[in-house]
């Protein structure tokens, strides 16, 4: 088999030379020597062992699988056996066609997982009874922590958050680390009651069930939360999903907020992620919600379109504003409970809840008569079994018969049944308590259980035999335009390749089926394979230690920029919240320094792109005092390798201050230059974009920090499993404690794939991006550039003058570039009316080419509507996207052919399979975003309005 460097890398030796001779250098190296300074120039390769073949890793991840002993999960804490459909998991989960998919900012174009994220948060709305639902959050703990965020900012009083002591644990440690940077204090509390009346608190959150499994009263629950609501404060449930089937719903008793996972709606337990939270809100605070919301717009033509509804919210337009830092959602994973949800529909999620909750009664029923008590005869799925002091051995004679059972303390054990416990899984455990499993119940759900009557709209009716799921979600697949159907020239996203030898192994029992707080002894592939990807990630990147444990880039940065803050405190320095970022930066920059508790100030840019010197210096002087850190992006946002980044380093470093390099665009780096050591402090990295991981249509991510040793102490940790981190940190970024492992095999596997030919992947980028930039300077400005007049890996396409002179918009441009079979490049950032363009390693010279002669092709056409051949509003940019029901239909009054709507390019851009005969056809016409928001629609309707 040809090494796998020569799979993934687009251009061939015969296209490399030409693309070369295109943009004027002779080799690889002398186009980056060139792009690169010299002082921070690698002299040596890669400290990473040879390149392994695609068998040879996946027989390697296959041994590491087999090193993990799932059993059967029974430990509970917000992670519990569940079954993915086959049809779902071959279809979804292992599908490039939903997991090559970028975040649906272009929706004319992904209209199908826009489709099933409005059914995620259709599913999220009728199980909580609440009006509002976004499209997932990174976990559960996360998300109790973006409900007290969003609680804090709606009450605006006080900065006590009152807590249950039956909260997850790592839920609670999560909140810890988000309300220290934030100065809430965080009460927990027994008796939420009493605790209302002691302390003015904004919020108070309630665990339903609690960790130890037990469910309170709907008449305690409603009368907490009518005190708190007396006392001015909003109630957060944290709830889980699948017994909402059941149990009354979170509004019915007065819940303002609701969180909690998705897990258990088909989504393998991954070690702890990758997994959907989910977040719904009572009325008035969807603008409050932190995350994505998908809402029902309309195209130009009428037809209800999916589009994301009130975008101003975000991120990357309110920087320090920001009602969160979290930039994306768990999209597959929210597909995939969404498609878990329509499969069985209300009556089979209400049938799987009613089994598990009648085999924990029937388990409690054969434990309390073999004499164990339990802290309480009221429960879902979990009971807490009193044991005397004999836990230990309880769970020990457990996990001899291959079932997990959680270790609460020396007189306790938790027991927590799933969808996919066994009848002799069931047996085994009353076994072990020396009891005998029976069809006897005890103990109840102590509350009446819910009347059916959610789920109503037909989505989560019609879709019960295989073969009309399977063609559901083919459907909506083919409404999307993803990797697999073209090139996604994304800038500061890098859509490369993922390759299918890297992702296979995520499915391996070993992986996929491993709760994240099972013994030591039990997880000893994923502590292998953890370790060696924290070894190639430092190899890489230059500094000393990593964490995994971030789910995100934002939360990336954000420990990252904790692990700064906490240096600080402990050298006697908690004045330095100063944090320094330029004016070009990435909107969750300043996001994440304003959610670590830091005061932005912003450095100007100079006139070429790059840092403005002068009045950086300038604010380095000012604040030199209170300095605690610069985040930079390099290669810039601009797309260039700024020359002077070492003296930046020091100038920082001079005064006090750390230096964080943001990781986006580390794929022009990898084998070329390190940041840990061209003098940098600090980065998160994103596996999702250079490493290789599936956007999945806007998540899963992952987003590692790496730290010079000085930082290490403050790297994260978790609460249930202490080899996660330092004991000196501030606490945990993710519920769970090495974040998304589940995808951390694809990273290994790229990595190790690849070895130091990862240099040559770099290279490979840088000459891609220039070679566009060379064809396309011809039609349109090159907006910035570095040394010898080169671009990084990306470069700015300057519409402006284009638009000056013939009022075609950048929106025009890059909705007729999907008439040409193209996703557009990231649009007006960093800089309004211009398009950044990162071609990636991954394209193939021919792909290269079709991209700019569609993009020299939209110059000519607007030359047309300049020269008053075709009128400005009516015109093949301005009307773009066409669809395949306008250009088949019987009326046609526009100046220009059909022909030209539907397929602008011919034949004449490629090869047949990216040619008209193949084209790509969007589901809608351009959608009309303010009419969306001026009418927000975040749900289905009920059925009712469908008859």
């Amino acid at each position: 088999m040809e090494p796998f460097e020569i799979r993934h890398l687009g251009p061939d030796a015969a296209d490399r030379e030409a693309m070369l001779r295109r943009v004027g250098h002779t080799s690889l190296d002398a186009l980056t020597d060139t792009a690169l300074p010299d002082d921070i120039t690698m002299s040596e390769p890669l400290e990473l062992a040879p390149a392994a073949s695609e068998a040879g890793i996946q027989a390697e991840l296959q041994r590491m699988a087999a090193a993990n002993h799932p059993g059967r999960a029974m430990i509970g804490l917000g992670y519990h056996g569940t079954l993915t459909p086959a049809v779902i998991r071959r279809t979804v989960l292992e599908n490039p066609a939903w997991y090559t998919a970028y975040t649906p900012y272009q929706p004319e174009i992904s209209q199908g997982r826009l489709e099933m994220l409005l059914t995620f948060q259709t599913v999220i709305t009728d199980l909580t009874g609440l009006p509002s639902a976004g499209a997932s959050l990174l976990d559960e703990g996360t998300a109790v922590a973006e409900a007290v965020g969003v609680a804090r900012r709606k009450q605006r009083k006080g900065s006590v958050v009152l807590v249950d002591e039956g909260i997850l644990p790592q839920s609670l440690a999560v909140l810890h680390t988000r309300a220290r940077a934030l100065g809430i204090e965080v009460v927990v509390t027994s008796d939420p009651l009493e605790g209302l009346q002691r302390h003015d608190a904004f919020a108070v959150v309630l665990q339903t069930p609690d960790a130890d499994g037990s469910v309170r009263s709907v008449e305690e629950l409603t009368t907490i939360a009518a005190k708190a609501h007396e006392n001015d404060a909003l109630v957060i449930a944290a709830a889980d999903l699948l017994a909402l089937t059941l149990l009354p719903a979170p509004a019915s008793w007065g819940a303002d907020i609701a969180v909690g996972s998705t897990q258990r709606f088909g989504v393998p337990l991954f070690y702890g992620g990758p997994h959907a939270g989910y977040i719904a809100v009572g009325e008035g605070m969807e603008r409050q919600l932190p995350g994505r919301l998908v809402g029902l717009s309309q195209d130009r033509h009428g037809t209800p379109a999916f589009r994301l509804a009130l975008q101003t919210r975000e991120q990357h337009i309110r920087r320090e504003k920001a009602t969160s830092n979290i930039c994306t959602a768990q999209v597959l994973l929210a597909v995939v409970a969404a498609s878990y949800a329509v499969y069985h529909g209300p009556e089979g999620l209400r049938g799987i809840a009613s089994d598990v909750a009648r085999n924990a009664r029937r388990l409690a029923a054969a434990i309390t008569t073999a004499g164990h008590p339990l802290v309480s005869d009221t429960f879902f799925d979990t009971l807490t079994v009193h044991t005397q002091g004999a836990a230990p051995r309880y769970v020990r004679a457990a996990r001899e018969r291959g079932i997990h059972l959680r270790f609460v303390d020396l007189d306790h054990v938790g027991i927590s049944v799933g969808e996919d416990a066994t009848e002799a899984d069931l047996a085994a455990v009353a076994a072990v308590f020396g009891g005998a499993l029976t069809d006897a119940e005890a103990g109840s759900l102590g509350q009446p259980e819910r009347e059916p009557g959610y789920l109503g709209h037909p989505v989560f009716h019609r879709y019960r035999s295989e073969t009309e799921m399977m063609r559901y979600l083919r459907a909506l697949a083919d409404r999307d335009f993803a990797l697999d159907k073209g090139m996604i020239p994304l800038g500061s996203c890098t859509m490369k390749l993922n390759p299918a030898a890297a992702l296979e192994p995520i499915s391996y029992p070993g992986f996929a089926n491993l709760h994240p707080f099972v013994p030591a002894a039990d997880a000893q592939g994923y502590a292998e394979l953890i370790a060696d990807l924290e070894a190639q990630l430092v190899a890489i990147t230059g500094y000393d230690r990593v964490s995994l444990q971030p789910n995100a880039g934002s939360q990336g940065e954000f420990a990252g920029l904790m692990a700064v803050r906490s240096f600080h405190e402990a050298n006697g320095q908690p004045e330095r919240t100063v944090c320094l970022i330029p004016a070009s930066a990435h909107g969750t920059n300043a996001a994440s320094a304003a959610m670590a508790g830091m005061d932005v100030v912003v450095v100007k840019t100079a006139e070429d792109g790059s840092i403005d010197f002068e009045d950086l210096t300038a604010k380095i002087d000012k604040h030199a005092d209170k300095l605690a850190v610069i985040m930079i992006t390099y290669p810039s946002t601009h797309g260039v390798y700024e020359a002077r980044v070492r003296e930046l380093c020091e100038l920082v470093h001079a005064a006090g201050g750390q230096v964080y390099v943001d990781g986006a665009n580390l794929n022009a780096l990898m084998g070329l230059a390190q940041p840990g050591k061209f003098g940098a402090d600090v980065s998160h990295l994103n596996l999702h974009k250079t490493f290789a991981i599936p956007h999945g249509g806007g998540g899963p991510g992952v987003g590692p920090v790496a730290v010079r040793e000085h930082l290490a102490p403050y790297l994260p940790n978790h609460p249930l499993v202490p080899d996660a981190g330092p004991v000196t940190s501030y606490g945990p970024i993710s519920a769970a404690p090495y974040g998304s492992a589940g995808i951390l095999p694809i990273s290994y596997a790229f990595i190790a794939m690849m070895g130091p030919a990862l240099r040559e992947a770099s290279q490979g980028a840088v000459l891609a991006a220039n070679y566009v930039a060379a064809r396309l300077s011809e039609r349109y400005p090159i907006l910035y550039t570095g040394e010898g007049g080169l671009v990084a890996h990306e470069c700015i396409v300057d519409l402006r003058p284009l638009t000056k002179r013939t009022g075609v918009t950048v929106d025009d441009v890059a909705k007729r570039l999907i008439d040409y079979g193209f996703h557009a490049p990231t649009m007006s950032f960093p800089v309004a009316g211009t398009l950044m363009v990162e071609p990636t390693e991954s394209e193939s010279l021919a792909e290269l080419d079709r991209f700019c002669e569609a993009m020299l092709s939209i110059a000519d056409e607007a030359e047309r509507v300049a020269s008053g051949e075709w009128p400005a509003d009516d015109n093949p940019l301005h009307n773009a996207p066409h669809t395949l029901a306008e250009v088949t239909a019987d009326a046609w009054d526009h100046p220009y052919p059909r022909s030209l709507a539907a397929h602008p390019a011919g034949v004449k851009l490629g090869a047949v399979s990216t040619g008209a005969r193949d084209r790509y056809w969007p589901a809608v016409a351009r959608i009309d975003g303010a009419f969306g928001d001026r009418n927000l629609v975040c749900s289905c309707p009920p059925m009712d309005s469908y008859q």
